[in-house]
């Protein structure tokens, strides 16, 4: 995740990512009092139920069991109606922004996740995967950022793309937001830069080649008494072109632009150092389209 409007994913700039950070349904109850119906020369007596209100009552089971069972056999929408990177054989409502049914990758590049399937959804997970770990923390350190790059890469663009990165993370860049020579937090503070994809979208896709779309949200910031780069959230849309390279999906391009944002809500917002607390104890995730 870019900090700000000041770094993007190296490749075409659209637009840096907003810096910005981030009823009850009531009703009477009426009662009604219902006298019994009686023979009128003895009062307590009630009338025998009706034949009538069995057969309704069996009406009503048999519609609502009629109704569950065209709602089963739709399932929520059909392959057919879904996205193309939302088809799977076998995964029921699969619709364009549910998880389809294959699990996720079992290896990893380091803690990168790899091993994608060749197939749109494999691009999909590749492409949110490959989002989170340049939107990271880790990205400001030279020493783990070469790693990320070398291991994400494509063999034909990793000098450049790490030439890239290594200038836009530059020593006056890092002093400028507030962190030491080695990317790391001043004493008594904690640096957040995560980033959490929201959804992924096919552009186009060959069985050699994809562009993929990552909306995501992002923090950024510093917590800390002193900070004054507090903890913001905001949203933006990470695009990547992506070559398999055999074994696995690769990034050959990325580029960056803002939203689309929601509007923001009503959450009251946390202190420092329970930001902080979150970081470090809510751990992230492995994405699968």
């Amino acid at each position: 995740m870019s900090p700000g409007d000041e770094h993007d994913y190296r490749g075409k700039d659209q637009g840096g990512r907003a810096d910005d950070p981030y009823s009850t349904l009531g009703g009477t109850r009426q009662t009604r009092t219902r006298l019994p119906d009686g023979d009128p020369g003895n009062p307590t007596a009630r009338r025998p139920v009706r034949n009538s209100r069995s057969l309704v009552t069996i009406t009503g089971i048999v519609v609502l069991l009629v109704a569950a069972i065209a709602f089963a056999n739709r399932g929520g929408g059909s392959d057919d109606d879904a996205s193309p990177g939302a088809k799977s054989s076998g995964a029921a409502g699969s619709a364009p922004t549910a998880a389809t049914g294959t699990k996720p990758v079992e290896g990893k590049n380091g803690t990168i996740p790899s091993g994608f399937a060749r197939d749109e959804q494999g691009a999909q997970s590749a492409a949110a995967n490959y989002a989170v770990a340049l939107g990271s923390a880790e990205m400001f350190n030279s020493d783990t950022r070469r790693d990320i790059v070398q291991s994400i890469a494509d063999s034909s663009t990793a000098t450049n793309l790490q030439s890239g990165f290594d200038a836009d993370y530059s020593q006056g860049f890092l002093e400028q937001i507030g962190l030491d020579t080695d990317g790391s937090a001043p004493a008594g503070s904690t640096f957040v830069n995560r980033t959490l994809p929201a959804g992924t979208k096919v552009k186009s896709y060959s069985s050699s080649t994809a562009e993929i779309e990552v909306w995501c949200s992002g923090l950024f910031g510093l917590t800390g008494e002193n900070s004054t780069k507090p903890v913001t959230s905001g949203w933006f849309t990470v695009t990547m072109q992506l070559k398999w390279n055999g074994s696995d999906w690769k990034i050959l391009e990325t580029s960056q632009r803002s939203g689309p944002s929601p509007v923001t809500g009503d959450n009251p917002v946390s202190g420092s150092d329970e930001i902080a607390d979150a970081v470090n104890q809510f751990g992230g995730f492995t994405y699968a389209r």
